[in-house]
């Protein structure tokens, strides 16, 4: 069997900046333990594998333990796939997910805008556990299906350093750090390694989560976030109620084949 693959950084228009994503185009579904293996291999944070299926796209995605139910910047990097290597004309890409969730993404003034749900975080009580974790205590702890840790400036960001082995023991498939930012509306960081990612570079669905949070403090819809890991990466967003919009670009490291 032989599989197409890309290798694409999302959200930043610079070859080794932003967050890598694998994208697998498959003519049907196989299984999904081969699936699993190749996330695993590739050792990205995420590996997507999409199927055309009328004019739409049925999607999902792989981190090298584990299936998600939704990932941000590996979407953006199928669409970009989808439109600038398989030469797919089309403004608007729908995709499908395994848990039957409908994403939207518009190609507009060379950004990626994608059509998210949102998930607005609630307040979470477990805070000194998080803050052992993190080694810095953050002044509120929120979650939904991540944690999301609330702290007052970018440089308390930037000076986080967790122990990975006590975030794995917590109840949470990830923890996000987040403050408002020097030079944009706000900052994060996003540690994951109970999915095999000790950190994230850029995570398109964490926003998801913190759209919603930050929408509300600063009482505005649209704001510019950046994740402000090693590799860095920026995202633009809108706060639309139910629906969050992010933004970002993409551009194309590698193609490749897979034989197994």
């Amino acid at each position: 069997m032989k599989i197409p693959i890309y290798q694409v950084d999302a959200f930043t228009s610079k070859i080794f900046k932003g967050n890598p994503a694998a994208v697998c185009p498959l003519n049907e579904w196989i299984d999904q333990e081969i699936m699993q293996n190749i996330a695993q291999e590739n050792n990205l944070s995420e590996t997507a594998f999409f199927v055309k299926n009328d004019e739409k796209f049925d999607i999902r995605w792989f981190t090298p333990l584990s299936e998600l139910d939704l990932a941000g910047h590996p979407t953006l990097a199928t669409a970009h796939v989808i439109l600038k290597e398989l030469k797919i004309n089309s403004e608007t890409l729908i995709f499908k997910t395994k848990i039957n969730d409908t994403l939207k993404v518009i190609y507009k003034d060379d950004l990626y805008l994608m059509d998210f749900p949102s998930r607005e975080p609630e307040i979470e009580k477990k805070i000194d556990k998080v803050a052992e974790a993190l080694g810095k205590k953050p002044v509120a702890l929120y979650k939904h299906r991540d944690a999301v840790a609330i702290f007052e400036k970018e440089e308390d960001i930037k000076n986080i350093y967790p122990n990975m082995e006590k975030l794995k023991n917590l109840d949470y498939p990830a923890v996000i750090v987040t403050a408002p930012g020097n030079e944009v509306d706000f900052v994060s960081r996003n540690f994951a390694p109970k999915l095999g990612i000790p950190e994230d570079p850029v995570t398109g669905s964490a926003h998801c989560e913190l759209i919603p949070y930050w929408s509300k403090i600063f009482n505005k819809k649209v704001l510019i976030a950046n994740q402000i890991s090693k590799r860095g990466g920026k995202l633009y967003c809108t706060y639309n109620g139910d629906r969050v919009t992010i933004g970002g670009n993409a551009i194309t490291f590698l193609k490749g084949e897979i034989e197994i």
